[in-house]
């Protein structure tokens, strides 16, 4: 939905090395979820990359520091789902990252009314309406658009606990 209704060339999918809000023990090792990340994706404008691993990023506003940096000239978005809007004023230094780079989010099951908080209302102000999804990778940040479509009950958790159960490993479920 994303490549299509921006008219992106490309999404990097990044598997975390580690969420610095969740605890490590939740976390399968990171080459297992890059596998298994990868068996989910079919179109090869996707690329799933554990690069924040490599550039030794701990926070999300590390790697966008990293992007900007290193790929001058590239429009890039940061995409997030609505339940990670909800708690993006849990992540460090998440006003640098809305001032560097647009937000897009996608709605998620459960999540719309989930994306309201301290950084939702904040960003508010620089809410475009979805009509405007084509111009975001070029918009000069702060820039938040909200795209409504099929939404996708997949989540990291959910795949988690079905990796278990083919396993057997009730531990890696919780």
């Amino acid at each position: 939905m994303a490549l299509r209704r921006l008219g992106l060339d490309r999404i990097w999918l990044m598997v975390t090395p580690g969420n610095p809000l969740k605890s490590a023990r939740e976390l399968a090792p990171l080459s297992q979820r890059l596998l298994q990340t990868r068996k989910l994706i079919r179109d090869p404008r996707v690329i799933v990359t554990g690069f924040e691993s490599e550039i030794g990023a701990r926070y999300t506003h590390q790697t966008v520091d990293y992007l900007l940096r290193h790929c001058p000239g590239v429009h890039f978005v940061w995409i997030m789902g609505a339940d990670n809007l909800g708690d993006f004023f849990r992540w460090r230094r998440w006003r640098d990252i809305a001032r560097k780079t647009p937000i897009l989010v996608i709605d998620r099951p459960g999540s719309t009314h989930r994306a309201r908080g301290a950084a939702a209302s904040w960003l508010q102000r620089y809410r475009l309406p979805e009509s405007a999804a084509k111009s975001l990778p070029r918009r000069a940040p702060p820039a938040l658009i909200v795209l409504h479509g099929r939404r996708s009950h997949l989540s990291s958790t959910l795949l988690r606990a079905q990796s278990a159960a083919k396993t057997g490993d009730l531990a890696a479920a919780d």
